[in-house]
């Protein structure tokens, strides 16, 4: 593990230990972004279950500190890996912790939703959707903007709270998604939805 230094800021809360298919990861957390305590359970499951193809582009949408998106850039370290998120807080600890990890394929951006996401198709995206935004955001910002930016054949993995198990599958046949349900534990669902190749 790298000796690049804590944050100096007021943010800061600690860093936490995460070890996830033998490999040891430190993520640095301030007090105000989502799971400053501890790697999530959602994002634990999410990073236990998911098995995508070996992607070479891979977009986390809503990265937080960048959990998500920093683990696979080290199990793929030949992918582009673009890290994104609307709050400018997790943008700068999720750029600190690539560099802490060791992770020089990762680029972390500002954006809205897609707005600032380069405009590229992606091998695989990943979401642990926040669930306090409202239906009608994780319909169009986080089930159907994704699938907009997969190529043929592209992935999409995303984990939920156990609260939106009323809405997700709805939206799966509303839209007709070749959408799965991978794996449950208490509190919370993973998905994946499969582009269709062309």
């Amino acid at each position: 593990m790298t000796t690049v230094a804590t944050p100096v800021d007021v943010y800061y809360k600690k860093r936490i230990s995460y070890t996830c298919r033998g490999q040891t990861f430190a993520f640095d957390v301030a007090h105000t972004l989502f799971s400053s305590y501890q790697v999530d359970e959602g994002t634990d499951l999410f990073l236990r279950t998911i098995a995508p193809q070996t992607p070479q582009t891979i977009l986390d949408l809503g990265c937080g500190c960048g959990v998500i998106g920093i683990v696979l850039a080290r199990w793929f370290p030949q992918a582009r890996v673009i890290l994104v998120d609307r709050d400018l807080l997790a943008v700068r600890y999720a750029r600190h912790n690539a560099a802490l990890n060791q992770t020089p394929n990762v680029e972390v951006i500002g954006s809205v939703g897609f707005e600032y996401v380069p405009d590229i198709p992606f091998d695989l995206i990943v979401s642990n959707i926040p669930a306090k935004i409202g239906d009608e955001a994780i319909e169009h910002e986080f089930i159907l903007a994704p699938l907009d930016h997969l190529r043929p054949g592209g992935e999409y993995w995303f984990v939920v709270v156990s609260g939106l198990n009323r809405l997700i599958p709805m939206l799966g046949r509303r839209h007709q998604l070749r959408m799965k349900e991978v794996k449950k534990r208490a509190g919370h669902t993973v998905y994946h939805i499969h582009r269709k190749p062309a």
